[in-house]
C-alpha cells in the first residue's frame, strides 16, 4: 500500500578537511558551492572509500598496508548530492525521505534548507519532507556528513567510562564499534549512505505497528496460542464502520481468518490454533512459516491498509541460573516449544568492513551456516544490526538468532543524553525485527560485564545503566515475549554477592591463554554454554598472495604486512601484534616444529585450527546435557586477514570447515579423551526421534578394526556405543557410521604428541577432504 521511489544509484560526492578554526570548512550547500571542493561520482548505497577507489584517488585498501592511507580522511567532511522530482500526491498523502543506513553524523538539506540532523549509523531515519518539496522544478537533496572522530573528541570521558586504545572517540558515537579498529577487522572509520535511500508516499490511513508473538505452543497436541497487536493512524473522524481482518496462510492455503470491528485505532487479538505446524530450529524439525496478513477494511470491504510478513509459530525460552559451581551445577539452556535444544552454531561478525557491500556476501554466508548444520547464530555486538533479508534467510533455514545490542568491550557513558540516544536506537531495532521467528534472544551487550571486572574492579556491573535499565525497559515495552540477557557473559547479582569468579558464569566466552586446545582452561571450564570460543588458522596461500604485496608474503616473522592483516589498527598500536606469533605457537601444540616454508605453514596452521575447533564442539556435545551449546568464533572474515574464521574474505574454506561440518551432524559419533585407560565412544542425537545405525572405527595406517557395533540413541540424548584402548603411538582413527540420513565420517587424532606433519598429510589422504579445501590438496 506504500509507494516507494528509489533514490539509489549515482550521486555526487564532495569532500575536504573539516577545519575546526578559520578558514572553516563549508557548512551549508551555498558555502559548498562557493568552496569548489573536489567532486567525484558516488554510488548509493556505498561508502566514501569505495568512491575514492573508483575515482583513482585511493588504491585498493584491502591490499598490503593501504588501509593506513585512510587515517587522514577520518577528519574529513563529506557532501552527498543529487536531485529528484516530486511524486504526485493524492489528498492527504505524505512523503517521507528514508535513509535505511546513514553513517553517521549528518545534516540533511532539501532545496537549500536544513531539515534534519542524524547521529546514528545503526538505524533507519525517516523524515517527513512533504512541506519541503517543490513541484515546479527538481528538488536538490544534500547530505553533509561530519567527522565522527572530531565529534568524539568533543565529549569529556568520565571516570566511569572505559575503552580500549583508539576507541575512546567511539563510545559517545552511535557507530559500529569495530570501525575504530578490532582484532577481526581493520580500523576503518568510514562514512556514507551505506543502505538504500528512498521516498515513501504514505496514505493518510495506514498501519503504524504490527506485532505477532506466540504465547504458548504444544508440539504434542499441535496447538498454539498466537498474539497479534495492531496500531493504525488515520485522518478519518468516524472509524466505527471499519474492520480489521487477520489471516494466516501456509503453502498458499488459508488456515485462519478473523474479522473484528474497529472501536479505536489500537487492538489485539489472540488466535487459538489447532493442527498447527510449529517453527523448529535446524535439525529438530521444519522451520514452518506462515504468511501473516493484517488488513484494515472500510464498510464496503475495500482495503485501506495492509501489513504483510512471515511468522513462525513457536516459543523460545532461555532457562538459566544466576551461577554455576562444581558442587551445584547450574543451567543455561534454550527450550523451543517447551523442549530442550542443544545449540550448535557460530558468531556473526561484519560481513564486510565496508558495510555497503554486506549484501554481496549475505546469501553465500547463510548458505554455509546451513551447510554446517548450525542451528544458532550469535550476532555480535561490535557490528551493525542485520537487515530483514538476513532474518528472512534465517527464518527459512531454521537458524535461531542471538542478537546483541551494538555495545561491545567498553563501558559507555552513563548520562541521560546517551541513554536517550540508546533508547531511540533500541526502539527502532526492536520494532523492526521483532516479528521474525528466528530471533531468539536480545542480549544487552558484548563482554561489558567482563570489562567492569577488569577495568573498574569493585564497581558492580549490575549498576550499569544501559544493560540493566535502558535496554530491558525497551524490550519489555515493545517485545515482551522475547527473552533478554543483560550481558554476554553475564555476571548476576548473586554471582557478585558471593564473590564468585567469571569461572562461575553459566555462559562464557572461552578465550583465555589461547594455548593447548585440550588444556585445563578449556577442559576444566564449568560453563554450560560457550557463546564464543575460537582458534587461529592461516588462510589459503592464494588468499595471502592476494592480500599482501609479493615481498611480504613470506616469512611470517617480523613481517609488517602480516601485522597489518592480523589486524593492527595503527602502526603505533602493538596490542594485537601477538596474533601473528599465536598461529606459530598453536602449530607447535601439535607438531614437533614450525614449518619453514609457506605451504607447510598454511597446512599446519589449518590442521591446528581444525583439530581445535573439532575438539571444542565434541567436548561440549559429548557432555550433553551438562553442556548445552557452543557458538564458535567465527564463520567468515569481513576483511582479508589472518584469523579464527573458517572461511576467509575471498570465500576460500579452511580445513576446519570440513571438520566442523562433520561434527555438527544431527547424529554424531565421538571418540572421547582417554579415561581409566580407555576411550569412551559416544553417539549424540540432536533430533526428536530415536536413532539407530551401525558404527565402525579403524586405525588409518594399519586398517585394523578397533570397534564395530550397532548403536541405539534415545531422542535428543546420547549413549555409549563402546570403548577402545588408547594408542601408544601417534595415530589417526576413522569413525564411520550410518543413520537414517546416510553414512557419515569423523576421525580422532590418537596417541602422544607431537605429531609429524608428514604423517598427518598422509592421514589426510584418507579423510575424503573436498576439493575446495585447496590448502590440503596443494602438493
Amino acid at each position: 500500500m506504500t509507494q516507494k521511489i528509489s533514490l539509489n544509484g549515482s550521486w555526487q560526492l564532495s569532500f575536504g578537511p573539516q577545519d575546526q578554526s578559520p578558514p572553516s570548512a563549508p557548512a551549508t550547500p551555498a558555502q559548498l558551492d562557493a568552496a569548489h571542493l573536489p567532486a567525484i561520482p558516488a554510488a548509493v548505497p556505498g561508502n566514501v572509500e569505495l568512491d575514492l577507489m573508483a575515482a583513482g584517488l585511493l588504491p585498493d585498501v584491502t591490499k598490503g598496508n593501504n588501509i593506513h592511507l585512510l587515517r587522514p580522511f577520518e577528519t574529513h567532511r563529506w557532501w552527498y548530492r543529487r536531485s529528484f522530482d516530486s511524486p504526485t500526491l493524492a489528498v492527504g498523502q505524505r512523503v517521507e525521505l528514508v535513509f535505511e543506513g546513514l553513517d553517521c553524523l549528518a545534516v540533511i538539506f532539501l532545496n537549500g534548507r536544513e531539515i534534519a540532523r542524524t547521529d546514528n549509523m545503526l538505524i533507519p531515519h525517516r523524515l517527513d519532507v512533504t512541506d519541503h518539496l517543490r513541484s515546479d522544478s527538481p528538488n536538490d537533496l544534500v547530505v553533509r556528513i561530519d567527522s565522527p572522530i572530531l565529534a568524539g573528541r568533543d565529549y569529556e570521558n568520565e571516570p566511569i567510562e572505559w575503552a580500549d586504545r583508539m576507541h575512546y572517540e567511539s563510545i559517545s558515537i552511535r557507530k559500529a564499534p569495530h570501525m575504530y579498529g578490532w582484532d577481526i577487522v581493520p580500523r576503518l572509520v568510514s562514512a556514507g549512505l551505506w543502505r538504500p535511500v528512498c521516498l515513501e508516499v504514505l496514505n493518510p490511513t495506514r498501519f503504524r505497528a504490527i506485532y505477532w508473538s506466540t504465547i504458548a505452543a504444544d508440539p504434542d497436541q499441535r496447538s498454539a496460542r498466537v498474539f497479534v497487536h495492531w496500531d493504525f493512524v488515520t485522518d478519518r473522524l468516524d472509524i466505527d464502520a471499519l474492520k480489521v481482518r487477520a489471516t494466516l496462510h501456509r503453502r498458499g492455503r488459508e488456515v485462519h481468518r478473523t474479522e473484528l470491528p474497529v472501536i479505536d485505532t489500537h487492538g489485539r487479538y489472540t488466535l487459538d490454533l489447532t493442527q498447527v505446524d510449529l517453527w523448529w530450529p535446524r535439525g529438530y524439525g521444519e522451520p514452518a512459516l506462515y504468511d501473516a496478513v493484517v488488513e484494515l477494511l472500510d464498510a464496503d470491504g475495500r482495503t485501506l491498509a495492509t501489513h504483510r510478513c512471515r511468522v513462525g509459530v513457536r516459543t523460545i525460552k532461555l532457562q538459566r541460573t544466576p551461577v554455576t559451581t562444581a558442587a551445584q551445577p547450574g543451567e543455561f539452556v534454550f527450550r523451543v516449544n517447551g523442549r530442550k535444544v542443544f545449540c550448535k552454531g557460530t558468531n556473526w561478525v561484519p560481513l564486510d568492513a565496508l558495510h555497503s557491500r554486506d549484501s554481496q556476501h549475505l546469501q553465500t554466508t547463510i548458505a554455509m551456516a546451513a551447510d554446517l548444520n548450525c542451528n544458532m547464530i550469535r550476532c555480535w555486538g561490535g557490528s551493525v544490526y542485520e537487515d530483514h533479508d538476513f532474518f528472512d534467510l534465517c527464518d527459512q533455514a531454521g537458524l535461531m538468532i542471538w542478537q546483541d545490542f551494538a555495545l561491545a568491550c567498553a563501558i559507555y557513558p552513563q548520562t541521560d543524553e546517551f541513554a536517550a540516544r540508546l533508547t531511540a536506537e533500541a526502539e527502532a531495532i526492536v520494532r523492526k525485527l521483532r516479528n521474525h521467528p528466528s530471533l531468539a534472544l536480545w542480549a544487552g551487550d558484548n563482554e561489558i560485564d567482563i570489562f567492569y571486572h577488569r577495568m573498574l574492579p569493585g564497581v558492580d556491573p549490575n549498576t550499569d545503566r544501559h544493560s540493566r535499565g535502558t535496554l530491558p525497559a525497551v524490550v519489555r515495552r515493545l517485545d515482551p515475549y522475547r527473552e533478554y540477557l543483560p550481558s554476554s557473559p553475564y555476571s548476576s547479582p548473586e554471582m557478585v554477592r558471593m564473590g564468585a569468579d567469571v569461572q562461575n558464569q553459566p555462559e562464557r566466552h572461552l578465550w583465555g591463554p589461547r594455548d593447548d586446545f585440550k588444556g585445563p582452561f578449556y577442559t576444566g571450564s564449568l560453563a554450560h554454554f560457550a557463546s564464543e570460543i575460537g582458534y587461529h588458522g592461516c588462510p589459503d596461500r592464494r588468499s595471502i598472495e592476494e592480500m599482501l604485496d609479493p615481498q611480504f608474503v613470506w616469512p611470517w616473522q617480523d613481517n609488517d604486512q602480516w601485522l597489518t592483516h592480523c589486524t593492527r589498527p595503527h602502526r603505533n598500536f602493538t596490542g594485537w601484534n601477538y596474533r601473528v606469533n599465536l598461529m606459530g605457537k598453536q602449530i607447535a601444540v601439535l607438531f614437533a616444529s614450525i614449518p619453514d616454508n609457506l605451504d607447510d605453514y598454511v597446512l599446519a596452521s589449518q590442521i591446528s585450527q581444525a583439530e581445535a575447533k573439532k575438539f571444542f564442539i565434541e567436548w561440549f556435545r559429548h557432555a550433553k546435557w551438562r553442556r548445552t551449546g557452543i557458538l564458535w568464533w567465527n564463520l567468515r572474515d569481513g576483511w582479508p586477514i589472518f584469523s579464527d574464521a573458517i572461511v576467509d574474505y575471498y570465500n576460500r574454506k579452511k580445513l576446519a570447515y570440513t571438520y566442523i561440518q562433520r561434527v555438527q551432524t544431527d547424529i554424531c559419533a565421538i571418540c572421547c579423551e582417554p579415561s581409566d585407560n580407555r576411550h569412551e565412544i559416544v553417539v549424540v542425537n540432536d533430533t526428536f526421534a530415536p536413532a539407530a545405525g551401525h558404527l565402525s572405527i579403524q586405525d588409518v595406517d594399519t586398517g585394523r578394526t578397533l570397534l564395530e557395533t550397532d548403536y541405539h540413541v534415545p531422542a535428543n540424548d546420547k549413549s555409549t556405543a563402546g570403548h577402545i584402548p588408547p594408542s601408544p603411538l601417534p595415530a589417526m582413527y576413522l569413525l564411520r557410521w550410518t543413520d537414517a540420513q546416510g553414512s557419515h565420517l569423523n576421525h580422532y587424532l590418537a596417541g602422544p604428541r607431537p605429531f609429524k606433519l608428514t604423517d598427518y598429510r598422509r592421514w589426510l589422504s584418507k579423510l575424503e577432504i573436498p576439493a575446495d579445501i585447496g590448502s590440503v590438496h596443494r602438493p
